[in-house]
């Protein structure tokens, strides 16, 4: 908030029609302080219970970008569980690894072999996550609508 200029009105109402609120500036600032980028190495399981969402890269590719709350269910697709004593932060790290991957696998009944950044595309791509990301993405915009952050 603070680099935002925003720590001056932190327990002042947005505001509405009826009420004045924050400044028309300070509403810019703050829309644009709605969405905020963080790139963390090793997050505690804590720090990572914060995000809303993820975006997984490896190889400077996305394998994944979506809810965090599911995506453990994107790994387990693609044959990979989070051990019981791990936390799912550090899991995401070793899973990506070819070297740390194999301990992962959970299809006793397949043989392990190595998962590339190349497939972890492929499979986010028929994930019900990534089909739901490439609609967002392909489906027009509708400049008649406004959209629900807007600031008007």
């Amino acid at each position: 908030m603070k680099i935002l200029g925003l720590d001056i009105c932190a327990d002042t109402i947005v505001g509405d029609a009826m009420n004045q609120g924050i400044s028309g500036g300070e509403k810019k600032r703050l829309t644009t302080g709605a969405t905020i980028l963080i790139s963390l190495l090793q997050p505690t399981p804590e720090t990572f219970e914060l995000f809303d969402d993820i975006i997984l890269m490896a190889e400077g590719k996305i394998v994944y970008q979506g809810p965090r709350s599911e995506v453990q269910e994107f790994f387990e697709y693609c044959g990979f569980r989070c051990p019981q004593r791990k936390g799912l932060a550090d899991f995401l790290q070793e899973v990506l690894s070819e070297k740390d991957q194999a301990q992962c696998w959970f299809h006793r009944d397949r043989p392990y072999s190595y998962f590339s950044t190349h497939k972890f595309i492929a499979a986010f791509k028929e994930f019900h996550v990534g089909q739901r990301l490439h609609e967002e993405i392909y489906t027009p915009f509708n400049k008649t609508e406004n959209h629900k952050n807007a600031l008007s």
